[in-house]
């Protein structure tokens, strides 16, 4: 338990602890059972490629952690699935996240983005996740999904409960899981009964018109899918860029002042405090050596994307941010044919929300010292993000 208020309160010298006496080392998981976690960037990277490293359940050894329990119409997914049935699915969906899909959802992001600081006027205080970080990116997945506007704030409590459950209520969990599964059952029905012009009208029509190439179960799991990781990574992604930011004034005025550079800032942002403490656990389908481990079939092995991000042996100085600073290979959105389908999309919706939000505020600040982390050992995500500001003087 010590180890796991380490890695929530402050990760990122836990991890630097971890890297240096023992990189991969045998620990107790998020709910009680063994795991192995790795922390060092090559063994990261490699063991992400691994085609030994199995996402399937199936792989699990007897009390091996799994992840979260969900019921086989939304478990069918992406992240508990290997090739060939990997490779199927993702071919489904790749060509809604192509550079020319999101290059064309740049104008309506903007949109919704200025909506949204409009509606905090010109002088104030919020908290700008809920203002800002979290419905701009709901707003802009729901629409490419074709999801009503009065479900939105309902799947964002959902999501909640399952990326921070509290071992206190049990129940909620349960409870969020079975409104989840209502919801996208619903909504499928309702889709099929009109189909309109969206992702998940496309889906369903791949789905009835060829059941070979998309089960029931692997429909609403995909929407299940696209809807919390389009939304809930990116959240963070954006959440976690303001604040290391406003923690960093001086970048803070350097993006200002020159918003070209915002591409490269997005990167070095999400290496150093990116949206995911830890990949989707895997199971080795055979024994396999990790650095000096060897650690048994069917045993967790937990990925740490963010203690791989901050190894000196491959970003030097990786504690400092550092817009000038080569940041190709991290691994903040994954590696291998894991590697995040919507990253286009991620990376579009943070350059958007910073531009955004810099030329609209002359002046944003931090309103309390401290950040409220959730407690979670998988996501690296704020509770809040209290803040001041003040528009810019409008332009001559």
């Amino acid at each position: 338990m010590e180890q796991q208020g380490d890695l929530i309160k402050n990760p990122h010298d836990a991890h630097k602890h971890l890297r240096d006496s023992a990189p991969v080392q045998r620990i107790t998981g998020p709910s009680g059972e063994p795991a192995w976690l790795v922390t060092r960037y090559d063994d990261v990277r490699s063991a992400l490629a691994d085609p030994r490293l199995s996402l399937d359940k199936a792989n699990a050894a007897p009390g091996a952690y799994r992840g979260l329990p969900l019921p086989p119409a939304l478990d069918a997914n992406l992240l508990n699935m290997d090739p060939p049935d990997h490779t199927r699915i993702r071919k489904l969906v790749s060509r809604a996240f192509t550079p020319r899909r999101v290059e064309a959802l740049r104008a309506p992001i903007r949109r919704t983005a200025d909506a949204l600081l409009d509606a905090l006027g010109t002088e104030g205080r919020t908290d700008l996740i809920a203002a800002y970080a979290a419905p701009l990116p709901i707003t802009v997945i729901c629409d490419l999904l074709g999801v009503p506007e009065d479900h939105r704030q309902d799947f964002r409590a959902w999501t909640n409960e399952l990326i921070a459950p509290d071992p206190s209520r049990p129940q909620a969990v349960k409870q969020a899981i079975g409104a989840m599964l209502a919801f996208f059952t619903g909504l499928i029905a309702h889709k099929r009964r009109h189909p309109a012009d969206d992702l998940l009208s496309d889906l369903i029509s791949a789905r009835d018109t060829d059941g070979d190439m998309l089960s029931e179960d692997e429909l609403t799991s995909l929407a299940f899918l696209i809807l919390g990781a389009g939304y809930e990574n990116t959240v963070q992604l954006i959440g976690n860029a303001v604040y290391a930011l406003l923690s960093h004034p001086e970048h803070l005025e350097r993006l200002r002042m020159d918003p070209s550079k915002l591409p490269e800032a997005v990167e070095e942002l999400a290496r150093y405090e990116g949206p995911a403490l830890l990949a989707i656990r895997r199971f080795p389908t055979e024994d396999v050596t990790i650095g000096d481990a060897t650690v048994p079939a069917g045993e967790t092995v937990l990925l740490s994307l963010s203690a791989a991000n901050r190894d000196p042996r491959r970003f030097a100085h990786p504690e400092r941010l550092d817009f000038d600073r080569d940041t190709s290979g991290h691994l903040a959105l994954g590696h291998g044919i894991h590697y995040c389908l919507g990253a286009p999309l991620a990376r579009a919706e943070a350059e958007i929300a910073l531009a955004a939000l810099l030329e609209r505020f002359s002046t944003l600040t931090l309103a309390e010292p401290e950040p409220h982390w959730r407690p979670s050992l998988r996501a690296r995500s704020l509770l809040d993000l209290p803040v001041e500001y003040k528009a810019a003087p409008p332009r001559a």
